[in-house]
């Protein structure tokens, strides 16, 4: 059994379908890429496995219960799948370390030293702890990023999701966040990442899924999407990334 299962799952904004049937499996300390032109349903495809967003159709499954539909806990949800997106949403009163243990402190009832004591440990790898006591406005977008991530890990989450988490950075910043990915692949950390960042997707991923109009059209270990893709769409995608230099 695949850690997370989606069968069938379709979106829609009123008569618009965003996902149009998606089917995809995504094994435990598995790192898939969602890789597609902008408008394919990459970021709501993650936004449904969060349960930001419901679906009109299909189910998607965690270890096997199903997690979409009435009478899901949204909140247990969240603590297992979390979620980072491009634009960092730290607490702009709150200094670094308050912004990490919020919602430990909140929603698992650690205990102020406790959460402190994790949020310590989960800056300092990233070599921001002595940050804490600052505030987001004093930081790079760099850091901010890593910060938004380290807030999602503070939270013990069985799955990591990430939708473009570089599309809002300086390009001089975005590898001191690729690095933050790398590392947790390599501790076994399960991710799914919509991402445009295709040489990156190349290197760090189990899997490559390439999505377009809602539905996802190849999927494969990247050594074949990028090297030998099979689909018309994806050839034409990857031939157009090619020319503009970004693979």
């Amino acid at each position: 059994m695949a850690l997370i299962e989606i069968d069938g799952v379709v979106k829609r904004y009123g008569d618009f379908e965003v996902l149009k049937g998606i089917d995809l499996a995504v094994e435990a300390h598995q790192v898939v890429c969602l890789i597609g032109p902008s408008g394919c349903g990459k970021s709501t495809l993650l936004r449904c496995i969060n349960g930001l967003e419901t679906i009109a159709a299909g189910e998607i499954r965690l270890h096997g219960d199903r997690v979409t539909g009435p009478g899901v806990d949204l909140n247990a949800l969240r603590r297992d799948v979390g979620i980072v997106f491009q634009g960092y949403n730290l607490f702009p009163h709150m200094s670094v370390l308050e912004n990490v243990i919020l919602a430990p402190m909140q929603v698992l009832g650690q205990r102020r030293a406790e959460a402190e004591e994790k949020a310590m440990t989960l800056l300092k790898r990233i070599g921001l702890d002595h940050k804490a006591k600052e505030y987001p406005d004093r930081l790079s977008g760099g850091q901010q990023q890593r910060v938004a991530i380290v807030r999602t890990l503070a939270m013990g989450p069985m799955v990591l999701l990430l939708d473009e988490i570089t599309s809002a950075l300086d390009p001089e910043l975005v590898s001191e966040v690729l690095n933050i990915v790398r590392d947790l692949a390599a501790d076994g950390m399960t991710m799914m990442l919509a991402t445009h960042e295709m040489g990156f997707a190349r290197e760090v991923a189990d899997k490559v899924c390439f999505l377009h109009a809602g539905l996802v059209h190849e999927e494969g270990p990247p050594e074949q999407i990028f090297g030998d893709p099979h689909d018309d769409r994806t050839r034409a995608f990857l031939k157009r990334i090619i020319e503009a230099g970004r693979l």
